[in-house]
């Protein structure tokens, strides 16, 4: 039995609804019998970055970056937070994802994909609110950052995941894994952090997993939670799908896409295997890099036939 026609235990087929026409119905209907939680969305924005170096003679170490935003105002003022914002009545899910980027990036027209509906009950301190993470991959050359009004401050954040302790246990019906992972962020002047406990349990076919934040320094509501999330869909879809190259620019050369791929993955690559993997998902471009004092390099770019995002 589905809850339609029921508020609250409370029947309303007192209307007769077999009597009227469902244009009467919907002119007498009244959306307060339920409930309205809020709807938010929030957006992972990822790039590809080279961080500044404190000595001049190194050079500059390109990194996975999440774009923060110092939170203006209450709840967890002073905090950073993922780019994000309430979903308004009259537009999608996906309009609104897209409104929220435009205004703390400045950019549309680029890779965005729903990762997850997140609705724990007491996520956020204000009221109920349930909210849908987006995932955005951008040429960081691309980029202009622009905080939101509710926002002070907005940056880029260096991200690094760590596997702490690792669990298994066989049981009767399945398997249980436990992992404790840490997340640490930096912008090169502040570090946040935060240890997520990650449960998979699996009974035969039924598989359920959780998370826990177990620690948090500096990060606001459950973020940490859908950071991580966001991590592994990265690095799970980097290994059989174009999505790296919404990290590139235009046009590129192999190296550079090889160490965004070792960057994404967390692993030093082969170039001969890498290139072998790739072969199919470039094409030459017929010019080279015109780098001074070294020697020029193919350009390549996406093979768009071979498009799988």
């Amino acid at each position: 039995m589905t809850n339609e026609g029921y508020s609250e235990g409370r029947p309303l087929d007192h209307l007769n609804h077999g009597n009227i026409s469902e244009q009467q119905f919907l002119e007498t209907y009244d959306a307060g019998d339920y409930e309205r939680p809020s709807v938010t969305v929030d957006m992972l924005v990822f790039t590809i970055r080279s961080e500044a170096q404190s000595n001049y003679r190194k050079l500059a170490e390109p990194a996975l970056q999440l774009l923060m935003i110092r939170r203006g105002g209450h709840p967890y003022m002073g905090k950073w937070a993922l780019p994000g914002g309430f979903v308004s009545m009259q537009e999608s899910l996906e309009d609104a994802a897209r409104r929220e980027l435009v205004t703390e990036t400045g950019l549309d027209d680029i890779y965005l994909e729903q990762l997850y509906t997140w609705g724990d009950v007491h996520r956020d301190p204000r009221t109920r609110v349930i909210s849908c993470s987006y995932m955005a991959l951008v040429d960081s050359s691309e980029l202009e950052l622009e905080a939101g009004d509710d926002a002070s401050d907005a940056d880029w954040f260096r991200v690094e995941q760590r596997l702490l302790e690792e669990k298994r246990h066989i049981h009767e019906r399945g398997r249980t894994t436990e992992r404790r992972v840490q997340l640490t962020l930096s912008n090169g002047t502040e570090e946040l952090s935060a240890v997520i406990e990650v449960k998979e349990v699996v009974e035969g076919s039924v598989r359920r997993s959780s998370m826990t934040i177990l620690e948090v320094e500096g990060i606001a509501f459950d973020h940490a939670k859908i950071m991580y999330y966001a991590l592994e869909r990265l690095r799970s879809k980097v290994e059989y799908t174009d999505i790296a190259f919404n990290l590139m620019p235009e046009t590129f050369t192999l190296t550079a896409l090889q160490k965004v791929y070792e960057i994404i993955g967390g692993k030093k690559l082969l170039a001969a295997a890498f290139r072998r993997k790739i072969a199919d998902w470039v094409i030459e471009t017929g010019e080279f890099t015109g780098n001074a004092g070294h020697r020029p390099s193919r350009l390549y770019r996406l093979n768009t036939e071979r498009m799988t995002t």
